[in-house]
This record gives structure tokens, C-alpha cells and sequence, in this order.
């Protein structure tokens, strides 16, 4: 499998690099947070667990860019902090009265409601069971919010209530790992139509001529403008424009009834930043003589941005913000011998999770907040889609070596520990998105 060029073979020098970078992270963050949850009913609880695990470096790029799936390659090395899970806010733009993302994973003796025989979207590369995975107990488990209960995807009231609907998916692969198991879960009903590909498959749209409904994935990894080459066997960086959006996204945006985005691990990877025609620095460059400015400084900028634009348009469409993603390498990188071969969940506080997830996912609730602020004077209606906590509690939900078919485990393959097998946890995203699609739409039709 291909990567999207060598790492570094001077870790030690990365780590100096990302720590000075990371803890400078840290306290613009802590300030964030402070000034965002001094009036908080919810709160943040921190484990005692050591910060003494230094990994090599964060899992990274698979394949080249042009070749999904991707595995978006990490450049930056991490230290290890204490767990930090999110317990949700009183006002938020959740679910007041039971906060979907804060909750267990429970055994589920029904299991999934399809399968790899009867759902024909399933890339090859999260088709596990076909590839010939051995063990089958990650696809019976379910997740139970404390205090309710989530419904189970239901496709027929999901396809009622989305008649004459369009939707758009706008981000990188993970979004493509999540649409493809949304199709998965209507295919009980209803069977889409693929109308539309671009040249390299990663921008697509399917239909439902029953319903009447268009579901569109977007390509879009950094919502921002990026200048991107095929990087399999190249040392190109990339060239990001952080005061520029990615239009392939924002001139459909007014097309869409829906729109679900996110940024995501492609913020990891080198590239050059660029802002009113100039470049201002860079994030992992080493040799260049450029200023080090940090993945969550681009990220923020991309928030920013895409933020601004959504809340600032005439279109109001409902927008549904999914946070960040995390992976689940052991044992070294994507590169390096690193695996994920967990066959059951985390329990709560027996995995912390990296500092860069955290970083990530942090200004991504920072973020949030604000725009949806500004969202209710607007008439905007922006929520969130929060499967960063319940997502790190399930490394036993990845393809691993699984991701080609009948791998010789002997010859230790490369593992995927970043996207998810289907049918498997991240069907889960789609159970809650529907919870809060439907919600909004019954509150919408009572006002």
C-alpha cells in the first residue's frame, strides 16, 4: 500500500518539533475553553492516567491521494494526556433533555441490520467479513446514551420524512465510509442509483427515484482552497490557502436541503499555508525556512472560515457539523508494523485517546459554539454530530489487515485503523443523525 511519501527518520527531532508546537496549542486552547465553559452546566472530566507514552508518530496516509481509500497521513508525533471526554452542555444544540453522545456501548444480540451479502454499496476496503475477518463479535454491540434510549435506524421513516430532499456529504473519505453505510441502511427500503462520479470516484451522488431524494458526497478534505498533487511517490507539498474556501463545495452549497461536513486528519499532514497570495508558513516542514505555525492554527483558520460562510448565507439549509475522527494504531504507525486487532470496545476511561485528537476535536467544539450562536439570531440551523468519545471507544471496529482480501497475516500487511467496517460502529453515526434530522424537522414544523 502506498503512502504519501517516507516520514522522517529523525523522530527525535519531530517530537522537539511537535512538543514546542503542542503545548503552545495547549494554552491558546485551555484559554478557549475557559472563556467557553466558565458558564457551563456541563463540564469536562479528567482522568489520572500517565503522560509518559511517547509513540513514534500518528497514524498516516495508506494510499496516494488520487487513490481512495486514503489513510490521510499524520506527520506529527504525540505525547500522551489524560482522557478528556465530552459531557455535553445544557443549551447546546443537541438534545437537551438526553445528550445522544454521552453513553456506553452495550451488547446487542440482534446485530446489524444489514450485511455484507445484502448491501451492495460496501467499498472493498471496508468489506471485512468478505475479506475474510474471523471474528464477528464487533458487529453486536449497540450504543445506549445514558439515561434514553437511541432508536435504531429506521429507513422507511427516514425516506418519508427526506421525500423531495437533497443532501450533501462534504469532507474526505470518512464521509464516504459514512454515506456508503447511510445507503447500506436505506437499501432495506429503497436502493439508490448512482448518477454521478467525478474522474477519481471520490466526489459522487446517488438517487432514490421513489422518494425523490439526491444523497451527494462531496470531496472537499480541507473545506479550505488546496493546491494537491498526487503525493504516492513525491515530496510535494501541499499548498493550502487559508483565507480561501474550497469552492468544489460552496458553489453547490445552495443546492442542498441538508448538508453534513467536516474537517478532518488531512490537516496533518505537510503542507504550506498561503494567505492573500503570500506564504506565511508552514505545518512539518522541516529544511524550509519557514515560520512553524501548527495543524490546529490551519484547522482554526478552516473552521473559521467555512463557519462564516454558512452563517453569513441567504441559504438555510439545516447543517449538521460531525467532529472529529480518531484511529486506533498500536504498536507503531500505518508505516511501521502498527495494528488494530482489539475484538471488543474500550470501556470508559480504559483508553485516553492522543492529545492531537483532543487538540483537533477542542477547536472544533470552540468553534461550533460561536457560529451556532451566531447561527439563532440568523435564522441558521446548525447541530452537531459529536462521535469523536464513542468512536474511540470502539478499536475493535476497523478493517486492520482486513482491507484486502484474505490478507497473509504472516507477512504482517498494512493495517487500516482509521476507517470502519461495514456493516460495523459508525452505522451508529447514522442512527443518531436520523435522531437529530427528525427531531429538528418535528420542531421545525411546531414553530
Amino acid at each position: 500500500m502506498e503512502s504519501d511519501g517516507e516520514p522522517s527518520s529523525f523522530p527525535q527531532m519531530r517530537v522537539g518539533r511537535f512538543l514546542l508546537k503542542f503545548f503552545g496549542s495547549a494554552c491558546l486552547l485551555a484559554l478557549s475553553y475557559r472563556l467557553l465553559f466558565s458558564g457551563a452546566t456541563g463540564f469536562f472530566v479528567f482522568s489520572g492516567s500517565p503522560a509518559s507514552e511517547i509513540p513514534a508518530a500518528k497514524g498516516g496516509n495508506l494510499r496516494s491521494v488520487s487513490d481512495y481509500p486514503s489513510m490521510e497521513k499524520t506527520d506529527a508525533p504525540y505525547t500522551r494526556l489524560p482522557e478528556m471526554a465530552w459531557h455535553g452542555r445544557k443549551g447546546d444544540s443537541l438534545k437537551e433533555q438526553c445528550d445522544l453522545f454521552s453513553g456506553e456501548w452495550i451488547p446487542n444480540s440482534s446485530g446489524p441490520p444489514y450485511t455484507n451479502s445484502s448491501c451492495s454499496f460496501i467499498d472493498p476496503y471496508q468489506d471485512c467479513l468478505t475479506n475474510g475477518r474471523p471474528d464477528t463479535g464487533y458487529l453486536y454491540w449497540k450504543w445506549k446514551p445514558y439515561g434514553c434510549d437511541l432508536s435504531p435506524f429506521d429507513a422507511e421513516k427516514f425516506l418519508k420524512a427526506m421525500r423531495n430532499k437533497s443532501w450533501a456529504f462534504i469532507g474526505d473519505s470518512i464521509f464516504r465510509n459514512q454515506i456508503e453505510s447511510l445507503l447500506c441502511l436505506l437499501s432495506q427500503v429503497e436502493e439508490a442509483v448512482e448518477i454521478y462520479h467525478d474522474e477519481t470516484y471520490q466526489s459522487m451522488t446517488w438517487y432514490f427515484s421513489s422518494h425523490n431524494l439526491t444523497l451527494a458526497l462531496i470531496w472537499a478534505p480541507f473545506l479550505l482552497k488546496a493546491e494537491i498533487k498526487n503525493l504516492g511517490h513525491s515530496q510535494y507539498d501541499i499548498q493550502l490557502h487559508l483565507d480561501a474556501l474550497d469552492d468544489t463545495w460552496t458553489s453547490q452549497y445552495n443546492k442542498y436541503d441538508y448538508i453534513v461536513m467536516s474537517g478532518g486528519q488531512w490537516f496533518l499532514k505537510t503542507a504550506i499555508f498561503w494567505e492573500n497570495g503570500t506564504i506565511i508558513g508552514c505545518h512539518y516542514c522541516p529544511g524550509k525556512t519557514l515560520r512553524k505555525l501548527g495543524m490546529d492554527y490551519s484547522y482554526q483558520k478552516a473552521l473559521e472560515l467555512a463557519f462564516h460562510f454558512i452563517t453569513a448565507s441567504d441559504h438555510k439549509p439545516l447543517v449538521v457539523f460531525r467532529t472529529w475522527t480518531p484511529d486506533h494504531f498500536e504498536y507503531g504507525e500505518w508505516y511501521n508494523g502498527g495494528i488494530c486487532n482489539r475484538t471488543e470496545p474500550y470501556k470508559e476511561g480504559e483508553f485516553s485517546g492522543d492529545p492531537v485528537d483532543q487538540v483537533m476535536r477542542g477547536l472544533e467544539i470552540v468553534e461550533f459554539e460561536k457560529a451556532a450562536a451566531i447561527g439563532l439570531e440568523d435564522g441558521m440551523h446548525l447541530k452537531l454530530l459529536d462521535v469523536y468519545h464513542l468512536s474511540l471507544l470502539r478499536p475493535d471496529g476497523h478493517p486492520g489487515p482486513y482491507r484486502k482480501l484474505h490478507p497473509d497475516i504472516s507477512k504482517r500487511p498494512q493495517n487500516d485503523c482509521l476507517h470502519w467496517c461495514l456493516p460495523g460502529p459508525i452505522d451508529i453515526w447514522n442512527d443518531i443523525l436520523m435522531e437529530i434530522v427528525l427531531k429538528e424537522g418535528v420542531q421545525r414544523s411546531s414553530s
